[in-house]
């Protein structure tokens, strides 16, 4: 069944974006963005700026990750930078992890605006919450809306799935 597109707004300019639901998560995905299968969106930098990408964690990343409380970078702005890359940790509620380079060219730098409040990455994931930004060319295994839909939907059913078996009696 196709997914319904809905408009929202963002610094004054509408996003498509099409909501997706499975189980109990819900969320709005921008419709124009890349995905990457480790959870993180790309979107190019506005104004628009030749090749400059902003990325952020996915709503699904952020439920896992649970409230963001520190975010630290270990790579310096104009290093060159390479999928895969570690850029710095990012530490939530309920988990500390790395955060990594989605794109290959040169970091730009993290969301200056986080250094004030890290409550937007909760609240606005996919607008004000961005993480960090790079010029260069995102991933060759980038997904577009639907396919990272396709891969919520995996990533939800192998989760519920051993959710069930750890339930069942033996």
């Amino acid at each position: 069944m196709p997914a319904r597109t809905f408009a929202r707004y963002w610094r004054g300019m509408a996003t498509p974006t099409v909501l997706y639901r499975r189980a109990t998560f819900v969320t709005h995905l921008p419709v124009d963005y890349l995905y990457t299968p480790a959870h993180c969106w790309l979107a190019r930098a506005e104004p628009a700026a030749a090749g400059r990408w902003r990325v952020g964690y996915t709503k699904f990343a952020l439920r896992m990750l649970g409230e963001v409380v520190d975010v630290q970078w270990d790579c310096a702005p104009g290093q060159a930078v390479q999928p895969g890359d570690l850029l710095g940790t990012i530490e939530g509620f309920k988990a500390l992890s790395d955060i990594y380079c989605a794109g290959r060219g040169r970091f730009a730098g993290g969301n200056p605006a986080l250094a004030e409040s890290l409550a937007a990455v909760n609240e606005q994931p996919y607008d004000a919450g961005w993480l960090y930004e790079f010029t260069g060319e995102p991933p060759a295994g980038a997904l577009d809306v639907q396919g990272y839909r396709d891969l919520l939907d995996t990533t939800i059913d192998h989760i519920l799935a051993r959710q069930q078996s750890a339930e069942s009696p033996e």
